[in-house]
Order: C-alpha cells, then sequence, then structure tokens
C-alpha cells in the first residue's frame, strides 16, 4: 500500500503548532519565533513534507516563477540584454523550468535603489531567487527576506550559491602566460564591487607573487570598451608589456582590438587569456585563449536546487574553471 503524502496539518500536529504557524514559517514569512521556525523545519525533515508550489501560487494569484536578479551599475536592461553572461544564465535555466511549466522574471536592479527593489521582489517569489549578479551584502539582505536562494557569484557565507572557482582560474591564466614564455603579463580587472571580479584580481595577485612577477593592472568593467581603454592604458603607460589576463573575455575582445591598432600583433607581441569562454571568445579575431567558466550548467544546477524546495543555509556546489586552448596565447 503507497503512503499518502504528508499534509501541512501533519506538519503541525508533529510540531505541535497551528497550522497558520506552520504556514508561515513554510512559506518564509514573518511572525513566527525562532524555536517555533526550528521545530516547524525539524517536522518538515521527519516527514518529508513538500510544499504544493502550484497551491501556493494558485491561493496567492501568482504565477509559478523563479526571479533572476542582477545589480546594474550603469543603463540596466541594455547591459543584460547585450552581456553573454546573462543570455548563459538564461539558457541554462529555462529548460529546466519548462519541465515543469514555470516561468521566469529577470529584474535588472539600480545599484542605487536596490535595497528597496530586492525587498520587494523577495516579497513576491514563488519558486524562489537566482542571484545572477548581486554583491554579498545585498544577497545576505535578500536572503533574510526570501530562503528560496541561490547565488551564482561569491557570496555570503551564509547564502546558498553554485561556487565557481575564479581566483584558480585566474591563477592558472598567469601560469599559462608564463609557461609560455611570458614575463610581464598584465590584467584588466573587472568592476571592483562585483565578487566574480574580486576573485579574479585576488588569482592573478597569486600567481603574480609566486612567480615573482611585477604586478601590472588596469580597471576596466565587464565591457568591451572598457577593455579597450584599459588595453590602451596599459601599452602607453607599460610598452614592454607582453602579456595579458584579462577577467571577462567582452573586455579581452577590445583590447585585441587596442593593442592591434598600435601595430602589435596577437599573440606574437602580446599574449591574451580571457574568462568566461562565451560566444565574444570565438568571434575575436584571433580566437581567445580563456578560462571556462560552466554558466549554463551552474544556472540549471541552480534552478533543479530551488525546484527541490529551501536549499540549506550555507549550500555550495562547487565546479571547475577550464582552460579552453585558442590562437591569443602561445609561444
Amino acid at each position: 500500500m503507497s503512503r499518502c503524502k504528508p499534509t501541512i496539518e501533519d506538519v503541525a500536529r508533529v510540531a505541535g503548532v497551528s497550522r497558520a504557524t506552520a504556514s508561515r514559517v513554510i512559506n518564509n514569512a514573518p511572525g513566527a519565533s525562532g524555536p517555533l521556525r526550528a521545530r516547524v523545519h525539524a517536522a518538515v525533515a521527519e516527514l518529508g513534507y513538500q510544499p504544493n508550489e502550484s497551491a501556493r501560487a494558485l491561493a496567492s494569484g501568482r504565477h509559478r516563477a523563479v526571479d533572476v536578479i542582477a545589480i546594474t551599475y550603469g543603463p540596466g536592461i541594455g547591459w543584460l540584454g547585450t552581456h553573454p553572461y546573462f543570455s548563459r544564465v538564461l539558457a541554462g535555466m529555462m529548460p529546466v523550468l519548462e519541465e515543469v511549466n514555470a516561468q521566469l522574471r529577470l529584474h535588472a536592479v539600480g545599484h542605487e535603489t536596490a535595497a528597496e527593489a530586492i525587498d520587494e521582489i523577495a516579497s513576491d517569489t514563488t519558486l524562489g531567487a537566482v542571484l545572477a549578479d548581486i554583491t554579498p551584502a545585498m544577497a545576505t539582505r535578500f536572503y533574510r527576506r526570501c530562503r528560496r536562494t541561490v547565488s551564482l557569484v561569491p557570496t555570503a557565507t551564509s547564502v546558498p550559491a553554485m561556487r565557481a572557482d575564479n581566483i584558480g582560474g585566474a591563477y592558472t591564466a598567469v601560469h599559462e602566460l608564463h609557461r609560455l614564455g611570458r614575463r610581464r603579463i598584465a590584467a584588466v580587472h573587472g568592476p571592483a564591487l562585483n565578487s566574480c571580479a574580486i576573485d579574479r584580481r585576488t588569482g592573478y595577485l597569486r600567481a603574480i607573487r609566486h612567480l615573482g612577477l611585477v604586478e601590472v593592472g588596469a580597471e576596466g568593467d565587464f565591457h568591451r570598451e572598457g577593455g579597450h581603454r584599459a588595453a590602451q592604458q596599459l601599452l602607453g603607460r607599460h610598452p614592454d608589456i607582453d602579456a595579458m589576463f584579462i577577467a571577462c573575455d567582452l573586455m579581452a575582445a577590445g583590447a585585441v582590438q587596442a593593442i592591434t591598432a598600435t601595430g602589435r600583433r596577437v599573440p606574437d607581441d602580446v599574449s591574451i587569456i580571457g574568462f568566461d569562454d562565451s560566444i565574444a571568445a570565438v568571434c575575436t579575431n584571433p580566437p581567445l585563449t580563456t578560462m571556462r567558466l560552466p554558466v549554463e550548467d551552474m544556472a540549471a544546477a541552480a534552478t533543479r536546487l530551488l525546484l527541490h524546495g529551501n536549499p540549506a543555509p550555507g549550500h555550495r556546489q562547487r565546479f571547475p574553471v577550464d582552460l579552453i586552448t585558442r590562437d591569443s596565447a602561445r609561444n
């Protein structure tokens, strides 16, 4: 005989609380103390209770959807619409959502109004939220209001996340350039507030120190124009540069243009390694050697984790970052 699925009434009975209290806890709503929440979560675990997301959505009048959130530092949706990273996030999520007839909602949140905006989004989530590009502080704020949350970027320790080895990837890139005989290795860094860019900067610095090389860097912004501008600055200040590690393929594409405009050749005079393995890497001339960030796999895994319920605090699923060799870096 098959066992009936546990109901919210069963959870309330085992936890020794009212049905309303059990419902508030399961839906991450305010109004229940820490001890009461602990008892309800223990009962959920004991019974193997799974909330009926369709029923929850119908009761609230909301569609079943996963929200995707990115904090922007310039023209919002224009940036999201043209940056390869975000198209890869959506490409990873959509097939998973289609399997369960759920929707996706994309939010471009301006940096200046981020706190207010994420509070509003958190109050309206159904299946949960994927944090595609958000600072650890804002991720923590969102997580306090909505436990059905997974970050795709490095984040606070309590927030569930897909973890890519950005530090190790940057470290590997610099060592590969050194293996190819390059000794004046510059870096074009990403935005100062972006957690992936911070980790890639850390990996570059660790490699430079380990190899006993001189640090040379310029600031970019994860856009082609930023990479072009930063490469021009580097070549003007340090004409002996023979390699660049660039923290994003779009910036690397701009850097290639800036380098070749000076009459230098890639990779003969300046070798380049980018990061992401996005469409920009294969459209650049020459095609980019790059560190592959498995964005689609990370986004799909994050979506599946949300569909299975509340991810455990501090959950981490790790993904490797691999060197993809093309023509922009060689001896």
